[in-house]
């Protein structure tokens, strides 16, 4: 629920703060003194509408998940709009867009204005449907599970092998296409590591003449060596140190020139070729390794168009197997539901009954197979399709189905926010509307602006909304307060002794009742 709201300077409002309780909240006041504009700023603290205001602010008891968003969740997390130059949104100080803001609000306040009609989707009417199903049949959701299970693999297959089916159509071209960039690397045939061992011949190569050449003028070091043996003999010195070196360098010299020796058959043309052939595949690819890694993925590629026919047929067959369990399913499912239409049908009319409406009818139509199964819900309101009813019949047809729905869900349901769902009603309309909200307001905690008595008698709270030299006040009224208020709406500017006794009574109606 909301529990605190503060406004600063925002058109004719200067500071108000307000704090509310939870059940069915009402704003009153004379027209133009600012009720729609209160409410609106409300919307706007939450991201849901814009407005002016240097701030607008919203505490609210909501468990929030702002995990992801780096924000701490609070017993009380405030939501606050500021505008100077341009608008900020903040939670709980942390700033944040007006969209994260808005998609976090609106999973727990509705605002419901005459171009919201989320509660007549298919969704909503068939969560309804089979709530009340399950009362009936506890087995009903096993059904449903099976079929979400079933359909979602059907799915699955369908958009596997409709890919498949579109790949066949072009796979000829694409087969070619993988066998010409398969080639291009299949002809060169890299292995890992061979571009910098032909790297290093080359080098070596390039230094061969130079250094055979040196070899040779070194080995003269050798015709010298007995020399050097007997003059350390006659030294009385070990020659064992010179012997060891001697025979490393005699090593040293052999196996080089048994390397060069061994490169002499291999043609410098041919290996400067073959490294530039590398080198591109390098220039393309990034590296030897990730040749060889796209080689490896294109050959499983032309696998698979080399088996996309039996693919398709396996898929097929899957796809055939799948559809007719998941269309016996959704058969089963609307079978069921068909035979509860009635009890749905019933259950709405006895809420617009209250709110002196009747003849809704609720049909069930077969629609495009999806994920709630084969059934589309339809209502008529006296015949007459939704879109075509008045704004008075919209609205009372609305609450009827949220009163509905009410049956199902738990306390502490979020928060509506209603436009003047009891304008132009008569007393008896305005009435069932008020209690119908009531009955709401146990499930949500209701903000409506309300120009009726029998509305506003039923408010858990009642806030008058009123302008003192051009600037709007915001009042919560007690019960001596509220008989006035309620009397001024019956009976205008100069208020009756009849009007104030019907007010008494209104109230003190309600207050037995509770």
């Amino acid at each position: 629920m909301i529990e605190r709201f503060y406004l600063k300077n925002y058109l004719s409002f200067k500071e108000s703060e307000l704090n509310f309780s939870s059940g069915l909240i009402v704003f009153t006041g004379p027209s133009g003194s600012g009720k729609s504009i209160l409410m609106n700023a409300i919307l706007a603290s939450l991201g849901l509408a814009s407005c002016d205001a240097s701030v607008c602010e919203s505490s609210v008891a909501w468990d929030i998940d702002m995990n992801d968003m780096g924000i701490l969740s609070q017993d009380i997390n405030t939501f606050r709009h500021i505008k100077k130059e341009k608008s900020r949104y903040f939670i709980n100080n942390q700033s944040l867009s007006k969209k994260a803001i808005s998609t976090i609000a609106s999973t727990y306040l509705r605002h419901l204005s005459l171009k919201d009609f989320s509660d007549f989707t298919n969704a909503n009417l068939l969560f309804m449907l089979d709530r009340i199903i399950q009362q009936e049949q506890n087995d009903f959701i096993n059904l449903k599970q099976a079929f979400e299970d079933t359909f979602t693999q059907y799915k699955q297959i369908k958009q596997e092998l409709d890919q498949l089916l579109q790949e066949q159509t072009k796979v000829m071209q694409l087969k070619e296409f993988t066998m010409f960039e398969l080639k291009k690397i299949t002809d060169i045939n890299p292995t890992i590591g061979e571009d910098e061992e032909l790297l290093q011949i080359k080098k070596e190569l390039s230094k061969k003449e130079k250094i055979l050449q040196n070899i040779a003028s070194a080995n003269k070091i050798f015709d010298y060596e007995s020399l050097v043996i007997h003059a350390l003999d006659d030294l009385d010195k070990e020659s064992g140190f010179f012997n060891d070196t001697m025979n490393d360098l005699r090593n040293i010299f052999e196996t080089t020139q048994e390397k060069f020796a061994s490169l002499d058959d291999m043609d410098i043309e041919d290996i400067l070729n073959r490294i530039e052939q590398l080198s591109e595949l390098k220039r393309r690819y990034g590296s030897i390794e990730e040749a060889i890694k796209y080689k490896e993925q294109k050959e499983l590629q032309l696998q698979k168009y080399d088996n996309i026919d039996h693919l398709i047929h396996t898929l097929q067959k899957q796809y055939d197997e799948l559809k007719s369990k998941t269309d016996i399913l959704a058969k089963e499912i609307s079978k069921i539901r068909l035979v509860h239409i009635s009890r749905f049908e019933e259950k709405l009319n006895l809420y617009l009954n209250q709110l002196y409406l009747q003849d809704a009818k609720i049909s069930l139509v077969c629609k495009e197979l999806s994920l709630l199964g084969s059934d589309k819900i339809d209502i008529t309101l006296q015949g007459s399709e939704i879109s075509t009813i008045s704004t008075g019949e919209f609205n009372r047809l609305r609450l009827a189905i949220l009163a509905v729905k009410s049956e199902f869900m738990s306390q502490n349901s979020g928060v509506l926010m209603l436009d003047e769902i009891d304008a132009n009603l008569s007393g008896e309309e305005s009435m069932s509307v008020a209690k119908v909200l009531k009955k709401l307001s146990s499930i949500f905690q209701i903000f409506v602006i309300s120009h009726q008595p029998q509305l506003t008698s039923m408010g858990d709270q009642h806030f008058l909304v009123y302008k003192n030299d051009k600037q709007s006040l915001v009042k919560s009224l007690n019960f001596d307060e509220r008989v006035n208020e309620i009397a001024r709406i019956v009976s205008g500017t100069t208020v009756t002794k009849e009007a104030k006794i019907f007010a008494q009574d209104l109230l003190a109606g309600v207050k037995k009742k509770d």
